[in-house]
């Protein structure tokens, strides 16, 4: 049993006296940023309550739609590591078991990749053809779409490996 005790302390996985371990430490970063993304969603949200102009409103309301998504993530990500710290699984986890996934997901991923690769081709395509009008408004909406669409594939391309490996 002491062997367990050594790996703990070498590996910093539990408390010392005056300490927290470097995954409560973790835990309280992500719990402290994702208060801070509550603070800045409310700001966003109550900017665009009093804007005028329909081209604004848009955009800032892309804007809250994305900082939406990073409060649910941060959130899912604190909730993981909550769990592992206390043995549970929140209902937020992100902790799960792959294996019983449906084989179709498997069979679609690549396809899904491909998809979000020529997305890519046509919005370059649509940069070239668009990039002057509305003073570049539509330039900069593309180049967004395309990193969204790259995170995307990061994301199928991580599914992917991960389904392979269930």
């Amino acid at each position: 049993m002491d062997e367990y005790g050594d790996v703990s302390v070498m590996l910093n996985l539990t408390n010392t006296p005056g300490t927290i371990s470097p995954v409560e430490r973790l835990l309280n970063a992500f719990e402290a940023h994702e208060a801070k993304e509550e603070r800045t969603l409310e700001f966003y949200k109550k900017t665009l309550a009093s804007m005028p102009n329909p081209a604004s409103r848009f955009l800032m309301q892309l804007i809250v739609s994305d900082e939406e998504k990073h409060r649910a993530v941060v959130h899912a990500m604190a909730a993981t590591l909550k769990g592992s710290l206390t043995w549970t699984k929140p209902a937020e986890s992100l902790e799960g078991d792959l294996a019983g996934l449906n084989g179709k997901l498997r069979e679609v991923t690549d396809a899904f990749i491909q998809l979000e690769k020529e997305g890519i081709k046509d919005y370059k395509i649509l940069i070239q053809e668009s990039s002057s009008y509305y003073r570049g408004l539509f330039k900069v909406l593309l180049d967004s779409m395309i990193r969204d669409s790259e995170k995307h594939i990061q994301l199928l391309e991580y599914l992917k490996e991960t389904l392979e490996e269930a």
